[in-house]
């Protein structure tokens, strides 16, 4: 037992020992000067997505939050300038248009003509008569005119309140891009209200247009009580709110209708507007994360054959719905394109928590 004790057992703690320091030896100054080369591969690669152009029928709508609007009274003017002889009707009468509202009373002037037995005779005074009449149907709001007043064209009298309403609200720099041509018409749902209803006297303005909304196609403004107008920039892939890839929805311009008279609503409603810009029935389409523009002419790239470099392309765009445009030119059904612009933040992927979606790298 004394010979285990003093002989033995130490022999075999020092074999434990030199077994460690060789095996730390091995780790620490042979397997760490190995080359990197030779290190296993990693589990997981990042693919980058690609889709294929294909055919579809893009559906222009476009919907916009708006509320409903009282349009502005007009103003009554008078288009003669003379004595005020006789009113016609009373503040808060029902007129119609060309309706006379008052009579004003112009002397005219003449020229005394000479006699052959003396100087020509002071000529009697004539006067002309004139109705000044209503500019618009409606109720006559205001009118300050009094029989024996005197009135000069072009001042205002009075005022008609139409009793007409407008729906109108603001749009954003793609919804702007999507409606270019004339829009069509909008069918109309109030908040609270009765249902939706046809609406065909659209209106689109730009926020920096005077122009009474002619220059977009649309028809004049019909009332101050709306600003109807509407503008543009590039619009992005999204949904048809017109909020940008970056999040911005900043209002560039105004759209409007005219509520049909048979409608009963009431200023300060919310309504919502969907109105229809045109459809293009079984064309070739990508979505809008893959293309860069998304009006006339836009980029993609396209997926190499064998797994090389993609190739940019020009494309000429046509309609598009906020998810997918059309194709008019450039690419044929079937071609893969990448998914997302190069540079661009792919989707996010819903198992993944906030801030960890694939990033597409720059090509």
């Amino acid at each position: 037992m004394g010979i285990f004790r003093r002989v033995i057992l130490p022999v075999a703690w020092l074999l434990v020992f030199a077994v460690i320091a060789v095996a730390l030896v091995k780790i620490a100054f042979v397997d760490g000067l190995k080359s990197a080369g030779s290190a296993p591969a990693p589990l997981a690669q990042v693919d980058i997505p690609v889709v294929p152009a294909t055919r579809a029928t893009v559906t222009n709508t476009v919907q916009i939050k708006g509320t409903v609007q009282s349009d502005a009274a007009e103003a009554v003017r008078s288009t003669s300038a003379g004595k005020v002889v006789q009113i016609f009707a009373e503040q808060g009468a029902t007129v119609a248009k060309g309706d006379a509202l008052f009579q004003v009373k112009a002397e005219r002037t003449v020229v005394a003509q000479p006699s052959q037995d003396g100087p020509a005779a002071a000529p009697k005074p004539v006067y002309d008569y004139f109705d000044i009449l209503a500019p618009r149907a409606g109720t006559l709001q205001q009118l300050t005119t009094l029989v024996d007043q005197q009135v000069n064209v072009g001042e205002a009298v009075g005022k008609i309140d139409p009793g007409t309403y407008t729906v109108a609200g603001p749009v954003t720099a793609s919804q702007q891009y999507r409606l270019l041509d004339k829009p069509g018409p909008a069918e109309i749902a109030l908040v609270g209200g009765p249902a939706p209803f046809q609406c065909s006297e659209v209106t689109l303005k730009n926020n920096s247009s005077d122009d009474g909304g002619t220059s977009s196609g649309g028809l004049a403004a019909t009332g101050g009580g709306a600003g109807m107008g509407v503008a543009g920039a590039i619009a992005g892939p999204g949904s048809s709110s017109g909020t940008q890839p970056d999040g911005s929805s900043t209002p560039t311009g105004t759209i409007s209708c005219a509520v049909p008279k048979d409608q009963q609503v009431f200023a300060g409603l919310g309504a919502t507007m969907t109105v229809s810009a045109g459809v293009s029935p079984d064309v070739v389409t990508v979505p809008l994360t893959s293309v860069k523009g998304s009006v006339k002419d836009g980029i993609v790239w396209v997926a190499g054959a064998t797994g090389g470099a993609p190739e940019q392309r020009t494309i000429q765009l046509g309609l598009n719905d906020g998810n997918v445009v059309e194709v008019t030119s450039g690419l044929t059904e079937g071609e893969q394109v990448l998914e997302f612009v190069p540079g661009t933040p792919a989707a996010q992927d819903p198992m993944m928590g906030p801030g960890q979606g694939t990033y597409i790298p720059a090509g």
